[in-house]
C-alpha cells in the first residue's frame, strides 16, 4: 500500500511520511491499552471463536474466510448467498474446509442450526450493496453480532435497525486498518482546523475493480472531512473509474491488479494554483481488508463477552482499542 501527502509551494517540496502521521495519530489516541493487554485480549477472543462469512463465493468474502482460518478461528461451514449461486455452485472450499452455500429460502433453517452448533458465532458480511439492509435485519432478528464490511445500501437505516435491535456490530465502509488510520487523521485535521482549506479546489478520483458497482465509501468519508476543512465539494463530484484504459493510463494501476485494487487520489489546489496538496492511498489485492475485518470480529467478540454498554462500533473504535494483531 502507498499513500502520501505532498505540499508544493513553488520549488518547496515537503513530504509528510506515514511515520510522522502515525505519531500524530498516537498522540490523539491516548487511551490505548498496553501491548500485553492487547495480546491477551486477542488470545481470549480467538479461543473458541466461531465466524460465519457471507458470502464465500465473492472474492472479498473468500479472502476474508481464508484470513479467518489463518487466524486460528473456527470457520462456520455455512455461507448465506443468493439463490442462483447456491444452486449453481453448491459448496465451496476454504483452506480445505468445505462450506455449504445456503440460499435465501433455507437461511433461517441454517441459521437455527448454526446458532445451536456455534453459540458464540459472529457473522462477517461481504455481499452486495443491494443486500446490505435485508441481511442486517436478518442478523438483528436472530440476535447475532455482525461485522458489516459491505458498502452501499441505506446506511442510516442500517444503523437505526441495528440500534433498535440492540445487537452488537462493527459497521464500516473501510476495513483496511492503515487506511482507516489515514481517514482518522483527516477527520482529526477537520476537527482541529475547520475551514483551513477554504477557497481551495478539490478533485477526487477513485479506481476499483470493475465489479465494484458503488462509489467508494472510503472516498465519501474522506470527502466529508474535506468538506469540514472548507472545500466546496459533494459526493456526486467523486470521479469513479472502472474502465481498464483509464485505470492503466490515468491511475497507473498494474495490469495484474485490475481485478483487485483500490486506488484513491485527493488533489487540492489553491485558487491561484501556487500551492497544491495530494493525498493518495493505493491498495493492491484484498489482504489488507480481510485481515482488518478479522481484527474487527475479534474486537467485537470481546465487546460481547464484556457486555459493553456501547454496541455499535466502527473501525476507528477498533484502532483506538489497539485490537490489532
Amino acid at each position: 500500500m502507498h499513500w502520501s501527502a505532498t505540499l508544493h509551494v513553488h520549488k518547496l517540496n515537503v513530504r509528510l511520511t506515514p511515520a510522522n502521521d502515525a505519531f500524530q495519530l498516537r498522540k490523539k489516541l491516548k487511551h490505548r491499552p498496553s501491548h500485553g493487554l492487547q495480546q491477551s485480549a486477542l488470545a481470549m477472543a480467538v479461543d473458541g471463536q466461531h465466524i460465519m462469512v457471507n458470502a464465500c463465493t465473492g472474492k472479498m468474502g473468500h479472502a476474508t474466510a481464508e484470513a479467518v482460518v489463518r487466524a486460528g478461528l473456527s470457520l462456520v461451514p455455512y455461507s448465506f448467498t443468493g439463490s442462483s449461486e447456491a444452486v449453481a455452485v453448491g459448496n465451496v472450499g476454504v483452506e480445505g474446509i468445505p462450506v455449504e452455500l445456503v440460499g435465501p429460502e433455507r437461511r433461517q433453517q441454517a441459521m437455527e442450526q448454526a446458532k445451536h452448533e456455534y453459540p458464540n458465532m459472529i457473522i462477517i458480511d461481504f455481499t452486495l450493496p443491494m443486500a446490505v439492509n435485508d441481511n442486517a435485519v436478518f442478523y438483528c432478528q436472530n440476535k447475532i453480532p455482525f461485522v458489516m464490511g459491505t458498502t452501499g445500501g441505506d446506511r442510516h437505516k442500517l444503523l437505526q435497525d441495528t440500534k433498535h435491535a440492540g445487537v452488537y456490530a462493527v459497521i464500516a465502509p473501510q476495513m483496511g486498518k492503515q487506511v482507516v488510520a489515514f481517514q482518522a487523521m483527516m477527520e482529526m485535521m477537520a476537527q482541529e482546523f475547520p475551514g483551513a482549506f477554504s477557497g481551495y479546489n478539490l478533485s477526487v478520483t477513485e479506481s476499483h475493480q470493475r465489479t465494484k458497482a458503488d462509489t467508494s465509501g472510503t472516498a465519501k468519508a474522506v470527502v466529508g472531512s474535506l468538506q469540514r476543512l472548507g472545500l466546496d465539494f459533494s459526493e456526486s463530484d467523486i470521479k469513479k473509474i472502472r474502465e481498464k484504459g483509464a485505470q492503466l493510463d490515468q491511475m497507473h494501476v498494474p495490469e495484474n491488479a485490475l481485478d483487485g485494487h483500490a486506488f484513491h487520489t485527493y488533489a487540492l489546489t489553491s485558487p491561484d494554483g501556487s500551492v497544491s496538496f495530494e493525498f493518495q492511498h493505493n491498495v493492491i489485492g484484498r489482504q489488507i481488508y480481510a485481515e482488518g475485518t478479522v481484527d474487527a470480529a475479534l474486537f467485537l467478540a470481546k465487546q460481547v463477552h464484556d457486555k459493553t454498554e456501547q454496541r455499535i462500533f466502527n473501525m476507528i473504535d477498533v484502532l483506538k482499542a489497539g485490537a490489532m494483531r
